[in-house]
């Protein structure tokens, strides 16, 4: 079934490695930190998931434009974007540390797959030898509410890619 526009966001708990300077000569690895989901009431969110960091698709043609277009994401109000995997907060780490996103995106952990399967948008892809992943999606929340849903539906970025969400905005 899914979330659809309209619904409140289920209650999750993120966790990632915030940025710093000393993360940048890989020398570091940085401490996890939790990030609950009602940090974003009274907020607008971007929230973007792809089924693994550093993966062909996700690492080539979904996270780099929304990196490149961080500012118009900025200038529509947008007070958090984030990408979210079933991939360790360390892994999620070096993935953002290696788009040049810094500070400005979150790389989330989701690493169970939990809040993409209370979603909805989990993706099996055991027969690969990859396990329970999160789909490639895009949510805008607005005050925990979702605002706009981006589930695509074949291997490929459209609905979830940073054009199409930019002008959900």
């Amino acid at each position: 079934m899914g979330i659809k526009v309209g619904d409140t966001i289920p209650s999750a708990t993120f966790s990632y490695v915030p940025y710093t300077p000393a993360l940048e000569d890989g020398s570091a690895c940085g401490v996890p930190v939790q990030l609950p989901t009602n940090e974003w009431k009274g907020k607008k969110v971007v929230l973007v998931s792809v089924p693994g960091a550093f993966t062909p698709t996700c690492h080539v043609n979904h996270m780099p434009p929304f990196v490149e277009k961080y500012a118009q994401f900025k200038e529509k109000g947008v007070d958090v974007l984030a990408f979210v995997a079933a991939n360790d907060p360390f892994v999620m780490s070096a993935w953002g540390r290696v788009s040049g996103a810094k500070d400005k995106i979150l790389f989330l952990s989701d690493a169970d797959a939990k809040f993409a399967t209370e979603l909805g948008f989990a993706l099996d892809l055991s027969a690969r030898g990859f396990g329970l992943r999160t789909g490639r999606w895009a949510l805008i929340i607005d005050d925990l509410k979702a605002t706009y849903v981006g589930l695509e539906e074949q291997p490929a970025v459209s609905v979830s890619g940073a054009d199409a969400v930019l002008a959900k905005l």
